[in-house]
């Protein structure tokens, strides 16, 4: 698998695909509405990426970023099967992937410096910045609309959204540096995804940082899964924060038909996978209680 997530023109995006997922997709873009994709690494460095653009019966434009404007190229290619190995060696960062690749500047301007926000703005919106890093699931675009918006007040908006970016993608990279130093493999988010994605599988559908609260989540759930799913699982957004504060995770589960019978039944087979996956968790048993999951060390490594 490649280390790199994938995100086409008509909004779909792949993680961690293998070189045959992601021929498929350059072999796929052509029609209206599905020009082109970026590919960036996991995790997401800003300005970082290579992408494509392609319209049916004509050629390719390849482009990929190092960081700063300047190091913005692009170059024309005519077989799909070229743009593929390009992506693919780019992802696997080999020496010289783009060996007899002739590339042109693209033209990109280099952006005004944002204005230093003031001292205590700065200070508060670090801090909300630095929470949601270690939810793990935002990534800079995300991260830079919340941080633009976080502050506004009576239509008053004091950060800008080239603030709002400079200061995300400092701290994005802060935070990613940090995760360097982690020596787990395989951390309790790590656990909870693959138990997520093993019920998903069975039939209960299963959904991480879904949406705002629980309220909301169990209005929401109901549209999201399979048709034929048996049930649900999810955890919202303050839940997240309360496990990347070292409080636990709180999970909300049911069955479709609404039945106790069948949410008891959901709620055993959550609490099982869960545990098989080497998460601790507490649960009496009763369709009527919440399932936590306790004495988490919330490490979730940043996507983008």
């Amino acid at each position: 698998m490649l280390s790199v997530k994938v995100e086409t023109e008509n909004q779909q995006t792949h993680t961690r695909v293998s070189e045959r997922a992601l021929g498929d997709l350059v072999h796929r873009i052509g029609g209206r509405g599905d020009n082109f994709l970026v590919v960036q690494r996991i995790p997401d460095l800003p300005g970082t990426f290579v992408q494509v653009w392609h319209e049916t019966g004509a050629g390719y434009t390849v482009e990929h970023r190092t960081g700063p404007a300047a190091s913005h190229v692009r170059t024309e290619v005519d077989d799909p099967e070229r743009v593929v190995a390009l992506m693919t060696r780019w992802a696997r960062e080999e020496p010289g992937w783009d060996a007899g690749t002739v590339w042109e500047s693209a033209g990109i301007p280099e952006p005004e410096p944002a204005p230093e926000l003031p001292p205590e703005i700065r200070e508060q919106l670090e801090t909300r910045v630095r929470e949601l890093l270690r939810g793990g699931y935002g990534s800079v675009r995300t991260l830079t609309e919340t941080a633009e918006d976080y502050l506004v007040k009576d239509g008053v908006r004091p950060v800008s959204r080239a603030q709002a970016r400079e200061l995300v993608e400092r701290l994005w990279l802060e935070r990613v540096e940090e995760q360097r130093g982690w020596a787990d493999d395989v951390t309790d988010p790590d656990r909870v995804e693959r138990a997520f994605a093993e019920l998903d599988g069975r039939g209960i559908t299963a959904r991480e940082h879904f949406t705002c609260c629980r309220s909301c989540g169990m209005s929401e759930i109901y549209a999201d899964g399979r048709e034929d799913a048996r049930g649900f699982v999810f955890f919202h957004l303050q839940g997240t924060e309360s496990a990347a504060a070292g409080h636990g995770l709180t999970l909300y589960y049911g069955g479709f038909d609404d039945s106790a019978k069948t949410t008891a039944a959901v709620g055993r087979e959550v609490a099982a996978v869960l545990g098989e996956a080497g998460l601790t968790v507490e649960w009496n048993g009763s369709p009527d209680r919440a399932i936590e999951l306790t004495g988490l060390n919330w490490r979730k490594r940043l996507v983008g």
